[in-house]
């Protein structure tokens, strides 16, 4: 299995360190280097041989005929203990933390801009209103060609190196040298680096006179507030029942998630709770101050939708509290602890199970250390037909539960809705699959925008967005002109099979180029999004 080199041959040896130092977590955060927290501990140990850990550091430490950096070991170890465990206790090295830890925290330090580099040029799409960019006079439709002196259009720079050059500590300047449409000579700007908020609520807005809609992509530290928010802004539009979108929301801040729930609970209902090795729990109730208990709720989930996502969903399934609509989640039941070391990198270790007010654990199953059979549970389930056909999916008789209104649910694998949608690949044509894979159609859109900023940027509300793009006849023909230019020639069968869904994509992402953003992409697009559309229809049953 291992290759006789240099890192397999001191593995049994570098293994018992890395050993030392998991147990070093809980003992000795916040002192010193790992080098001297190992002297320390093996001096308490001594070399008594039924403690071979510690008599294995001893001797590579002071017999190894090479010398040996502990804190070198110690990074090249953790990651290779955290592989022995589940598959989400982690090593997050001190480089990686901030970047892990971002979305997270609501905000990080950059210049303000939403910009996209898919034509080897970086395109700025949108300027933070108020934010360090729009001060310094960056404006949507510019393109960056050098960033403090460095040439960074047309030399093919991955796109996450041009964000490490854009962001920085806040209060630093960095130089820009724009193109901007009609002026020959570049533009030369200086951005003082800023606070940049990460909004988890990704849109916001009514889909019908009574229905409002909602997408929380992460469960981040403002993501409550962002919620009441957005909720007190929709019921000042009327809203009575909402459709709350977790698809793709991969978890977040657990606390956050019961803070959401309890909105939504009528008091004294168990939201969820932990469990630990030892059997310890500590149950999580609604104290009955949601302001939301009265809407009628559908919650929408996929495959993507895990841990923190499931806890809402399966907190509101298990107290018959709204209809989950969408595909299986991920089943992520697993609560890990970040736990940090002093040179500012951490580990994120698995440190209990959740459970569901029913009882019932949706982690899926798993082998410790086998991380790669973990991974391809989502090509097996796409094998098994189980993104196409509920009838495919199949829960044990042993996970059966049931809910205080008799509705039956499942453990062992993830929420399962209760009413399925399964993915639609019915108008998917050979020649959609090749504008949208080639990225020709998002490349229009890019080209359209810039060619209609003024218009785009006069829209207000929604309402001029639809209004602007309705009007525009040659949109849809136009996009087939350039598609073909680019060397996608006209298949019309396959045109007015796909031209739904293309010219929905199409209007949001233009639109996604307005001062509105995520929200006019969401509102173009959800009028083809079927998952959507069933829960609307689920809505309007309700009164």
């Amino acid at each position: 299995m291992y290759k006789n080199n240099k890192h397999t041959i001191l593995f049994p040896l570098i293994l018992a360190v890395g050993i030392v130092l998991g147990i070093l977590l809980g003992q000795f955060v916040g002192r010193n280097k790992v080098e001297t927290q190992l002297r320390t501990l093996i001096s308490r140990g001594g070399l008594n041989t039924s403690n071979k850990i510690m008599q294995t550091c001893m001797l590579v430490e002071h017999k190894f005929v090479d010398s040996i950096s502990m804190d070198s070991l110690a990074e090249l170890v953790i990651p290779l203990m955290m592989k022995e465990l589940d598959p989400h206790s982690i090593y997050i090295p001190a480089r990686e933390m901030q970047q892990v830890n971002e979305p997270l925290e609501g905000e990080f330090d950059g210049i303000g801009v939403v910009f996209n580099a898919a034509t080897d040029t970086v395109i700025v799409l949108n300027v933070i209103p108020n934010g360090p960019s729009a001060k310094a006079g960056v404006v949507p439709g510019d393109r960056i060609i050098e960033i403090n002196d460095t040439i960074v259009a047309g030399v093919k720079m991955p796109q996450n190196d041009i964000v490490k050059r854009l962001r920085g500590k806040r209060g630093t300047e960095v130089k820009l040298s724009l193109k901007r449409q009609n002026i020959d000579d570049l533009v030369d700007v200086t951005v003082v680096r800023d606070a940049i908020p990460i909004e988890s609520i990704e849109s916001a807005f009514m889909v019908k006179d009574d229905i409002g809609f909602i997408r929380l992509s992460q469960f981040a530290r403002t993501s409550y507030i962002e919620l009441m928010r957005a909720l007190a802004e929709l019921r000042g539009q009327g809203m009575r029942k909402l459709i709350f979108d977790l698809r793709d929301n991969s978890g977040g801040y657990l606390d956050q998630a019961i803070m959401i729930a309890n909105e939504f609970l009528p008091k004294n209902r168990l939201i969820v709770y932990p469990e630990d090795r030892e059997g310890m729990q500590v149950k999580e109730f609604s104290d009955g101050s949601g302001a939301s208990s009265d809407l009628a709720l559908v919650i929408l989930i996929d495959e993507g939708s895990a841990s923190s996502s499931e806890i809402l969903a399966g907190a509101l399934q298990d107290n018959d509290r709204g209809t989950i609509v969408g595909r299986r989640s991920f089943g992520k039941g697993l609560v890990q602890s970040q736990l940090p070391y002093a040179d500012g990198s951490a580990l994120r270790l698995t440190v209990a199970r959740y459970y569901t007010p029913t009882g019932r654990s949706i982690q899926k199953p798993y082998k410790n250390g086998d991380e790669v059979d973990y991974e391809m549970d989502m090509i097996r389930r796409y094998e098994n037909n189980e993104f196409f056909s509920a009838d495919s999916i199949h829960f044990a008789d042993s996970l059966r539960y049931t809910t205080p209104k008799g509705k039956i649910v499942y453990g062992g694998g993830g929420i399962m809705p209760d009413i399925f949608v399964p993915l639609d690949t019915l108008n998917i044509t050979k020649y959609y699959s090749e504008v949208n894979g080639r990225n020709i159609l998002y490349r229009y859109t890019i080209d359209y925008s810039d060619r209609n900023r003024k218009a785009l940027k006069s829209a207000k509300s929604l309402g001029d967005l639809k209004a602007l793009l309705d009007n525009d006849k040659s949109l849809f023909p136009d996009f087939i002109r350039y598609a073909e230019r680019q060397g996608v020639k006209p298949v019309w069968s396959q045109i007015n099979r796909s031209r739904e869904i293309m010219e929905a994509q199409l209007r949001a992402y233009i639109s996604r180029n307005s001062e509105l953003e995520e929200n006019a992409f969401y509102y173009f697009i959800y009028p083809i999004d079927r998952t959507i559309l069933r829960a609307i229809e689920e809505l309007n049953k309700m009164q």
